[in-house]
This record gives C-alpha cells, structure tokens and sequence, in this order.
C-alpha cells in the first residue's frame, strides 16, 4: 500500500525575499516596535544596522547603552562611527529634530549622507534586518526621492528584511510595505506635561 507522502508547506514568495515593514502614524512606539524587532533578531544571531536619520549624532539613548553593554560582554569592540556591538549597529546621523532647526541645507546634506550609507547596507546579504528609522520624514520633505528608496529597498538581497518608521509615510512606502501598522494616539503623557523618560522615550 501506498502511503501518502507529506509535502512541505510551501515558502510564499515574500518570505523568502524578506519583508519590508512600516510603522508609521502620530502614536508612540513605531522606534520602540522596530527596537523590539532588533532584539528578537540578535536573539537569532541575524545581522542588523539601524540608521536613525533625525536623531542627532552626539545624542545616546537608552539603546545605545545596551548595544555597548551586550559588546562588552561578547568582549567586542566599537568601532568607527555609531555603535557596534555582536551583530547589530546603529548608526546616527541626523541633527535632532528638524521641525526646530535653523539650518535645513545641513540637515538636507545629512539625511542624503544617512541615504548614502543605507544604500550600501541595502545591498549587503550579511545584513538580515535594515532598520531605517524616521526616514519618512526626509522622504515627505523632498531631501530623499521616494522612487529612489522604493527602487534600493526592492533590489535588496533576498531574505533581507526592512524596518521603516516615521511620521506621514509616504503612498509609495505604504504601497511597497507587507505588513504596515499606523500608531494612534488616544492619550500621551507628553500631552499633560510629562518629559520624556528614560527607558521609555530616551
């Protein structure tokens, strides 16, 4: 008697490319989401660079305390630019936030610098996980050209996964997102006075 044979489930075709994630909209927590999605990579020793293009560059938050810390265990060192620890680095290289800056030229040159340096990441297959953190804003300012990061995000290696956040994502970035998820805010602490706090926004 002939027994059945079990097939293997098939892989859909945007697994096995990677996916491309958004968290956008006026809520907290699309770097925090992104944040939780490098954590659980690094547990599956999967490869992974965050490039922040608004946070400025001399500012330390509450992640890059932990990327040294988890290097210092794995008896890494850090160097260059940003933060390099056992598989993840984050790299910064805006000029804080821009809605308040005096000097746009600059804060233009620098998002295409950060650009620059996500276009190499992009192309990297050691990469696993991309995370490209409030680039929506330079994209709906017109510093980036929407066509330009939708083009490099589809040629990426297969099986390399995008993480985008920020504010007002544009069409062709929702458009191009598997799973896209918009933070509402219904209440914010921020709204009744209450600063920033470590662990939770710093």
């Amino acid at each position: 008697m002939n027994l059945p044979v079990e097939k293997k489930p098939s892989i859909p075709v945007a697994a096995k490319r990677g996916l491309v994630l958004l968290f956008t909209g006026n809520g907290k927590g699309k770097t925090t989401a992104a944040l939780g999605i490098l954590l659980r990579a690094y547990g599956h020793q999967m490869r992974c660079v965050m490039l922040s293009f608004i946070k400025a560059t001399d500012r330390r938050y509450g992640e890059h305390k932990a990327v040294e810390k988890m290097a210092a265990l794995a008896g890494a060192d850090l160097p260059g630019p940003g933060l390099r620890g056992p598989g993840v680095e984050i790299i910064q290289l805006g000029d804080g936030f821009t809605w308040l800056s005096e000097n746009i030229d600059k804060d233009r040159a620098l998002a295409q610098e950060c650009w620059a340096r996500c276009a190499d990441i992009l192309r990297d297959e050691s990469v696993k996980i991309v995370i490209l953190d409030e680039i929506t804003y330079p994209v709906t300012y017109g510093w980036l050209a929407a066509e330009d990061v939708v083009t490099a995000i589809r040629n990426r290696p297969e099986g390399q996964h995008v993480v985008i956040t920020g504010r007002d994502a544009a069409p062709e970035l929702l458009a191009l997102a598997d799973t896209a998820t918009e933070m509402r805010v219904l209440k914010h602490a921020f709204d009744a006075g209450i600063p920033a706090a470590k662990g939770i926004e710093l």
